[in-house]
């Protein structure tokens, strides 16, 4: 049986003594709090003074007398621009002494065990977070769900509870491969993936065996009937992920190697046949690309060239109707039998009024209508505001300020260009003198003429663009 706080009486004298201790490192941040230490560098040099401490109290370094002994030690220790005064240092002590952290004698600061454990669990803390934010989104699941074996090895194997690491751990592998999914072609794309695509593997596969091992520690009958379903769930999730990763893996080394490949002078229309069949539905963890990979990857212009053939935009097209709706719909028709009793509703009297509107006003209604379901699709109002605050700027001028300088910012804005073009909101110009250059975007012109041109707010009055 675990020891968990979940499973004890609230009246138990030990659970009473352990709520204490949380409620006491409670009261150490609100009084850090009070004196505007709880900022991330306020923080760090708590850590730091509490460091110290523990080093004292664990015979590493020499014993504290008093708070100046604690502030020249700070100061000799770390490199600090802007480290604390004497009278901060006495704050922090005379706080660690109120909740019962520190004991303050005569000739002594000496730590007392709940400090010490309390210390040591912040430490640990920072240490976890700090290896946590060193890899990247993927590797950041994929470390989280490698520390919750490790926690369960260290915890559940010793009888005290560690949470529902397991199934934290398999909910972590799932966040690792929905990222991985959606940066397949990201990853695919960039020359220098490989090492990451290869740790990733590594993670995956270390995964497996941790889990495995964490089943076998669960085999008595009560476990394994609750763990069942967990089971099955984490052996599917590893073994997709593990797929996954091994197949982006390959493809990328079949990639990579493409330009090594022997070429044969005889075509075998067989083989370019099952090849092309293939393509279309690969299993993850095949070497075989889809399209769309193989368009990633011409993104890394391993022939000079390759990268500028396009840009690629996805767009949703209506699903057509399938087979069997049709079939249905035919069944319908062929079988439908009115009601023949009417439904019998007693219901107010509807007035219809008349009312008359001239044909410019429908017109403006119908372009007023077409103008909102524009806006719901297409994001103008960067742009419409920029232009009432200047009413005339560069085409480019505006993607950049507008916008940004990003790819995505430039579709944005060159999309709500187009919108308010189509809708007569504004109107093109062709630039009267030099326009500003801007080198901090990270995107060209196919045609640099296009730069050339000025966006202008339309007024009442303004009857057509100048070409």
């Amino acid at each position: 049986m675990l020891i968990s706080v979940f499973d004890k009486d609230g009246t138990v004298p030990e659970l009473y003594q352990s709520m204490r201790d949380i409620s006491y490192l409670a009261g150490v941040f609100n009084d850090l709090g009070t004196h505007q230490w709880l900022t991330p560098g306020g923080i760090f040099r708590f850590l730091r003074i509490i460091q110290l401490l523990n080093e004292e109290a664990l015979g590493l370094a020499e014993p504290i007398e008093n708070t100046d002994t604690l502030f020249y030690r700070y100061r000799n220790k770390y490199t600090d621009p802007n480290p604390p005064t004497q009278k901060q240092m006495e704050q922090i002590i005379n706080i660690l002494v109120k909740y019962n952290w520190l004991s303050k004698q005569s000739r002594q600061i000496k730590l007392r065990d709940a400090g010490k454990r309390m210390m040591d669990a912040l430490v640990r803390l920072a240490n976890d977070s700090l290896a946590y934010y060193m890899h990247d989104e993927i590797g950041r699941s994929l470390f989280q769900a490698r520390r919750d074996a490790e926690i369960s090895e260290a915890y559940d194997d010793h009888g005290i509870s560690g949470g529902n690491k397991i199934a934290s751990m398999i909910r972590n592998v799932e966040n690792a491969i929905q990222l991985l999914k959606e940066r397949e072609l990201e990853m695919l794309a960039d020359r220098n993936a490989l090492p990451q695509l290869e740790l990733i593997h590594e993670l995956m596969k270390e995964l497996q065996g941790k889990l495995e091992e964490r089943y076998r520690q669960f085999q008595t009958l009560e476990d394994s009937l609750v763990l069942t379903t967990l089971m099955q769930k984490g052996t599917s999730v590893l073994a997709e992920g593990t797929s996954l990763s091994l197949g982006m893996t390959n493809k990328y080394l079949k990639f990579a190697t493409m330009r090594e490949t022997v070429l044969s002078s005889y075509i075998q229309p067989e083989k370019v046949r099952e090849f092309i069949i293939k393509m279309y539905n690969p299993p993850v963890d095949s070497d075989i690309p889809n399209p769309y990979q193989m368009l990633s990857f011409m993104e890394q212009d391993q022939y000079e060239g390759e990268a500028l053939d396009g840009l690629w935009i996805p767009i949703k097209f209506a699903a057509p109707i399938s087979a069997a709706d049709i079939s249905d719909s035919v069944h319908y028709l062929e079988n439908y039998e009115p009601k023949v009793k009417p439904l019998e509703e007693e219901g107010e009297m509807i007035e219809y009024k008349l009312e008359q509107i001239s044909a410019d006003e429908l017109q403006q209604y119908i372009g007023d209508t077409t103008w909102l379901m524009t806006k719901s699709m297409i994001r103008t109002e960067e742009v419409e505001q920029y232009l009432d605050q200047y009413d005339e700027a560069g085409m480019e001028q505006i993607m950049i300020e507008a916008a940004g300088p990003r790819w995505s910012d430039a579709i944005n804005s060159l999309a709500a260009i187009s919108a308010l073009i189509g809708n007569d909101k504004v109107w093109m110009n062709r630039a009267g003198s030099e326009l500003q250059q801007w080198p901090d975007k990270v995107w060209n012109w196919i045609n640099p003429k296009d730069r050339e041109w000025t966006i202008k707010k339309r007024k009442p009055g303004d009857l057509h663009d100048e070409s």
